[in-house]
This record gives structure tokens, sequence and C-alpha cells, in this order.
């Protein structure tokens, strides 16, 4: 396998926040939010159909028609596409405004051309840059179900994704997962250009290492580090009230983790928040980190942790202290 893909800026935007998770946000903050990240020099953009049901590959497209496609990276995501409800129950989960279309989860050939196909139709763009095989894990599907979809994603999605890539329709393909002993799997199954990891490669979270790493960087594969903050806990602070650790109460040891590292932090002056991006930044194998973005001051507060100098002796210590 060649050098591994190349992404247009290391900080990327993670478009889950404009497609209404945990929160409505008005069509002109999104496009604002959109801007303000643009003009900041973010050129990495990443969507999925799940997210907003399609809103935020919607508002995604919109938005980045009126900006040069040369010099940008976007991604998107396959394993579900979008239908019409015609009545039958729809589970909006955790999105607050999101388009009223219901998600089939498919990895089959034919389901991944379908989700390709829509996904065009919402960006706008013929071509991808990045495809991310999307939530084939445990959390998603379980432990039996997960198996089933596994074997379905690689001769289903895979072999459809690789088939774009070899005609130039796609520029890298990816899984995108939570877990990295599964993220591992695919890596050791096929050919991929790129891992997004969620919350495995973190300050408090660094499990991707141990499995994971020394697969990609024997394939030649990046990663792209994504929940960064693990759902809260780094970006509220473990002691803030509602903290979250993967989207529930966080376990004692996160906690005491996670206080720990803090109060490292604070010794050298330096916030958690700025620590948590620029944490997996720090490996020569993360290509590129996605932090979710629904705001425009939450854009210039993130690249402002992203930029602020940290010295080496406050990672020395997080180190020593794990």
């Amino acid at each position: 396998m060649g050098e591994a893909f190349t992404f247009a800026s290391r900080v990327g935007f993670g478009a889950s926040g404009i497609g209404t998770l945990y929160r409505d946000v008005p069509e002109a903050v999104a496009r604002d939010t959109l801007a303000t990240a643009y003009d900041a020099g973010i050129r990495y953009f990443d969507t999925a159909p799940l997210y907003g049901h399609g809103l935020s590959e919607l508002r995604l497209g919109q938005f980045l028609r009126t900006v040069p496609r040369d010099g940008i990276t976007v991604s998107t995501k396959v394993g579900r596409y979008l239908v019409p409800p015609r009545g039958s129950p729809v589970d909006y989960g955790l999105w607050a405004s999101p388009l009223r279309l219901k998600p089939v989860f498919d990895y089959s050939y034919d389901g991944t051309m379908r989700a390709l196909e829509q996904s065009a139709s919402r960006l706008g763009f013929p071509d991808f840059d990045v495809v991310y095989i999307h939530d084939v894990d445990r959390y998603t599907h379980g432990p039996d179900g997960f198996e089933r979809h596994f074997d379905e994603a690689m001769a289903g999605c895979y072999r459809a994704l690789d088939e774009l890539r070899r005609s130039g329709e796609v520029k890298a393909i990816g899984v995108g997962v939570n877990e990295s002993d599964i993220a591992t799997r695919f890596v050791e199954a096929g050919r991929f250009d790129v891992v997004m990891i969620a919350g495995r490669y973190s300050l408090i979270d660094r499990s991707a290492e141990k499995d994971l790493f020394p697969a990609a960087k024997k394939a030649g594969t990046g990663i792209v580090a994504a929940g960064v903050f693990n759902s809260g806990i780094l970006a509220k602070g473990p002691g803030a009230e509602g903290a979250t650790y993967d989207y529930g109460a966080p376990p004692s040891d996160v906690t005491r983790r996670a206080e720990a590292i803090a109060g490292i932090c604070a010794q050298y002056d330096v916030p958690l928040q700025a620590a948590a991006v620029q944490f997996p930044l720090r490996s020569p194998l993360v290509r590129a980190a996605v932090l979710g973005m629904s705001r425009p001051e939450r854009v210039a507060q993130n690249l402002e942790w992203s930029r602020l100098p940290i010295p080496e002796a406050m990672w020395q210590a997080i180190d020593a202290a794990l």
C-alpha cells in the first residue's frame, strides 16, 4: 500500500452539529458556522447521511458549492440510505430537528451505491474525497448483529468502494467506528486508506494504541481521530455537572483519570480542552482530528485550542501519570 491519504487540513470540521445533534441549529447559524470555519482555514469537512437524517449533507453541500472545490477534503459515509417513512415509525434519536426521513441500514453493494447517489444529490458533488463504512460495530448492532454486518460490509460496501477508488470516483476509502479492535479487523481484512476512530485515542482512552495503531502502521493506513472530548468529559471538565463519557455517566476510573490530567494541565496553565484537541495530532499516524462544531464561536475556540503552545514537559507529566 502506498502513502496514506493526505487531508487538506489537520483540523477537520465535524458536521454532525449542523445536523442538529442534541439541539436545533437554525439555517443561518449553520451557514455562518461553516463560513467561519472556511475563512479560518479549515479545509476538511466530514459528514454522513445519518447526521440530521440528511440535513448535515444538505447544509454542507449548499455551503461548499459557494467556494472553490479544489483544496477541500470532503468525507461522507455509507451503510445507511434514507427513505420517506410512509407511516412507519422513525427513531430520531439524538437529532433535535432532522429531516423527516428514515435511515435504513444496508451494507450491501447495491445499498452502498444507493447511499452514495443520495449523498451526491445532497452535497451536489459528482465524486468524493473519502468515503467511510459507518457504524459496523457492537455498539450499533450488538455482538451477534455485528458479525453479520461485518461480513456484509466487506462483501458489499468494501467491494463497491474499492471499485470506485480504482475508477477514480473516490480518492480514499475507510471505516468509521467506535471500537478499536473492530477497526483493526477491517484494516487487516482489506486495503483501507484511512480509519476514523471515535473516542479510542484521546487523553483518557488510548486503547487504539494497542491494536489499531500497529495494524495501521503495518498497512500504511492513516488515522483520523474523532470524539477527542469523549463526548463531553474533556470539554466540560470531569467535575462539571452533566459531564458525560461516551454519551453516558463516566465510570469512576475514567473520572479519576480525567481529574489527574486536568490537574496536570492546570499546573502548566493549559486548558484541558487544548490538551484534548492536540493530543491525537501528536502521533505521526494521525492525519487529522475531526471536531464537532455548530456555532461560529465554537470554531474560533477549537482553533485557538489547537494552536496554543503546550510544553513538552506537560505531555511527559501526563504520560507518567497514566
